[in-house]
Formats: C-alpha cells, structure tokens, sequence
C-alpha cells in the first residue's frame, strides 16, 4: 500500500476513534440520535389559578419554547438539573404572588421530575433564567 493511502487510512480510523469517544462522554441520548433532553415544563399561580406550559427539547430545533436556545445552553451547564440552573440574578419585590414551576421528562437518558414554588414570578425569573420563560 502506498505511503500516502495509508497515512488517509489512519487518519480516517483516528477521526473514527474521536467520534465513537466523543459519543461515549456524551452518554446513551447521544449514541441514539437522541435529543439531550426533552422537558415539559409548567408555572401556575396560587391555587392553580392560572397555568402555562411547553415542551422543551433540547437542542431547540422546533421553537416551541420562546427563548429556547439560551433555556437549552443553562440547562446543559446545570446537567439536566433545574436547582442548578444559573438562573438571572435581579431584585425582586417582596410581593407574595406564590408561583409554581415544574419540569418533567429526562435529560441524557436520566428522569427529571421537579417541582418548586417561588414568592412571585420575578423570583422564579431571578432563579430559573430563561428556562421557565414562556
């Protein structure tokens, strides 16, 4: 075999290599093709009152949720976690106007099922960032 082939052969199975490990750090959701992570996410007043919801899968090919791109990029810093978002820190008031967030479904292949209640909505934005804008 010619010195040049060989030198594209091994570059070929070097580049196959990086892929199949890169695949394994990302765990199974990605060896599959599947999304990282698919949420249906809530907030509802006091009581229930009121209720909104989306589906969040991540990556956001589908734009379902407004701010999807930046809740996806907090959400793979906080590894699926939702009390580990980055949130966006800003004063609030005291105001009392309870609001619950929930998040269910899975992230890389491990169930999420999460659910808190905030002071009012401004707390909830401080804390959660764009994940629970909707």
């Amino acid at each position: 075999m010619p010195v040049s082939r060989r030198r594209r052969t091994s570059r070929a199975a070097a580049a196959a290599g990086a892929a199949v490990a890169l695949c394994a750090a990302l765990g199974p959701a990605a060896r599959a093709g599947e999304p990282a992570g698919a949420l249906f996410l809530t907030v509802s007043g006091a009581r229930d009152s009121w209720l909104r919801g989306v589906r969040l899968t991540c990556p956001d090919t589908r734009g379902a949720h407004p701010h999807g791109a930046a809740a996806c990029a907090d959400l793979a810093r906080a590894q699926g976690d939702p009390d580990a978002l980055p949130g966006d820190p800003h004063l609030c008031t005291r105001e009392y106007d309870p609001v619950t967030a929930t998040a269910s479904g899975s992230w890389r292949g491990l169930p999420v099922d999460w659910h808190r209640e905030y002071p009012n909505a401004c707390t909830l934005d401080a804390a959660t960032g764009p994940v629970f804008r909707f």
